[in-house]
């Protein structure tokens, strides 16, 4: 990115040297995501992160078909971009999940209709870290309806554990860099080749007029080499090491009374625990964890004040009032995990014994 500015490149979209110079290091760049992620470079399309990706799917999607798909743990960006479309008489169906947020591939092929327009499935939750199934719900869409367009929202996934756009064999699928140590506000929507959207932003032709405006080149160069840094080796480091800590910090935690561990007990993301307790309101426990140096958050992933009860764990069939959520970085030592743990053991202890009036 430094090398970006030093340089000021200019508008890829000219024909004079600095646009020429500009456009050969963001096809270069494009070349490295479709190199991390199983994609040809002609199928990313640059966004400002997956929520404009998701978005760009749910409107492009819409004019094939006035009914979607979408599971009940979906991120609020599916959910509320299918539901803005209902304004123009289409619909949406959601299709529950089991107790672990686990969808059920052949319900989620059963809900498409005639005018299904598309299915959405994540690879990942981003609030219990469940993964999903989503070669098989892909492959069952398929058999169900060849006609729907299946898009699978991998910002959770991405950098976390291997994802493979031509393996899965969806239409569609959404990144955002910001989770895997790119930097924020730059992301991708990956389209299969010979499908062609309507786009979510019109104005000008960048990215082969499939979303207009001018890229945000330094942006994308740290996009990519994000993504250079995971083909080098960092995503099998990274995920080795995350799910160790995240390991003990739930073994530590189910240890304490009325704490239990929400999602998939093996079929997970690395890096993230979602903790249920009881007894204490979570956002006490979350100013008495701040103030031992932890930094936590309990409710939907998507409210960032508000500690609105999480629909993803309403549509589990768990507390949804009652959680905090944990996550691990590349920077986060061992010793970290170990502090953490003991500050939430206390943080609660204390709390009851307050509620308790000791």
């Amino acid at each position: 990115m430094n090398r970006w500015w030093a340089a000021g490149l200019g508008d890829p979209s000219r024909m004079h040297a600095e646009a020429l110079a500009a456009r050969y290091e963001i096809e270069q760049a494009r070349q490295q995501v479709a190199d991390c992620f199983g994609a040809r470079p002609r199928e990313v399309v640059f966004t400002s992160g997956a929520t404009e990706s998701i978005a760009a799917a749910v409107w492009g999607a819409s004019h094939r078909g006035t009914h979607q798909v979408l599971s009940a743990v979906e991120h609020s960006a599916v959910r509320l971009s299918a539901q803005r479309l209902s304004t123009q008489g289409h619909r949406a169906t959601v299709v529950g999940v089991d107790g672990t947020g686990r969808v059920d591939p052949d319900e989620m092929a059963a809900a498409i209709e005639p005018g299904t327009a598309a299915v959405h499935c994540q690879w990942a939750n981003h609030e219990v870290g469940t993964v999903q199934p989503v070669a098989e719900v892909v492959a069952a869409c398929r058999e169900r309806s060849p006609d729907a367009l299946v898009h699978v929202d991998a910002a959770a996934a991405a950098g976390r554990i291997p994802v493979s756009f031509e393996e899965v064999g969806a239409d569609l699928l959404s990144i955002s860099a910001h989770k895997f140590g790119g930097p924020p506000g730059i992301g991708a929507l990956l389209v299969r080749r010979g499908l062609r959207l309507v786009p979510l932003l019109e104005g000008g032709d960048q990215e082969r007029a499939r979303r207009a405006g001018l890229e945000n080149g330094a942006a994308i160069a740290g996009f990519a080499a994000a993504c250079t840094a995971l083909l080098e080796g960092a995503l099998e480091q990274e995920a080795g090491r995350a799910r160790s800590q995240t390991d003990r910090l739930g073994y530590r935690a189910q240890n304490i009374e009325g704490v239990e561990i929400y999602g998939h007990p093996t079929q997970r993301l690395p890096h993230l625990v979602c903790l249920g307790i009881s007894d204490v309101e979570p956002q006490a426990v979350l100013i008495a964890l701040d103030r031992s140096g932890v930094a936590a958050h309990s409710g939907s992933s998507c409210a960032s004040e508000s500690l609105e009860p999480s629909p993803v764990l309403e549509a589990m069939g768990v507390d949804a009032h009652h959680s905090l959520r944990l996550s691990v970085g590349w920077s986060t030592s061992d010793e970290e995990i170990e502090a953490a743990a003991q500050a939430l053991e206390e943080a609660l202890a204390d709390l009851r014994r307050l509620r308790l009036g000791g």
